[in-house]
């Protein structure tokens, strides 16, 4: 597959965006997950919030919806001084601001070998949309993080770094 400038994909808690919309329609429970998303729409006040008192509202979100003890008081402090960059903010609300865009794009099917690793737990996103966004992929799995969050990566580096490892040398 010399041809893909992406030999394979591995996606971590985190939805196909063709089928974002399609979910969202037949399952009211996501879409009330998702309302932040209609937020993050606005110009410039989801800035505002999300930076106000040393980034209140993102260190919270990063704290209640990982297991406890999961991030540290200095992995905040990092991740402050990440979300301080100039622009950081808006870079990261544009992915959410360019989701309306990228399903009207029809985005298609995945064409290189796909890993999905998805944290049962997820707040935000529902095990529905794995199972839809693997659906996609020519060649895709789907590994499940039993009692893990959003945020797969922070509760299980182990077990998340040996199936990168595994799929990236396959």
């Amino acid at each position: 597959m010399w041809w893909y400038r992406i030999e394979r994909l591995v996606v971590l808690n985190a939805p196909h965006p063709g089928v974002f919309g399609s979910y969202l329609r037949r399952s009211p429970t996501q879409l009330v997950r998702s309302a932040y998303i209609g937020f993050f729409q606005l110009p410039w006040l989801p800035e505002n919030v999300l930076g106000a008192r040393n980034f209140q509202v993102l260190a919270a979100a990063m704290t209640r919806t990982n297991r406890p003890g999961t991030i540290t008081d200095g992995d905040l402090a990092i991740y402050r001084q990440a979300w301080a960059q100039p622009g950081a903010l808006t870079a990261m609300l544009n992915w959410y601001r360019a989701l309306p865009w990228s399903v009207k794009q029809g985005l298609g099917r995945v064409q290189m070998p796909a890993l999905v690793l998805w944290g049962t737990r997820d707040v935000a996103l529902e095990r529905g949309l794995a199972q839809d966004s693997v659906r996609l992929c020519e060649d895709g799995r789907l590994q499940w993080f039993e009692g893990a969050s959003h945020f797969v990566q922070h509760e299980e580096p182990a077990a998340v770094g040996a199936a990168l490892v595994g799929f990236l040398k396959r």
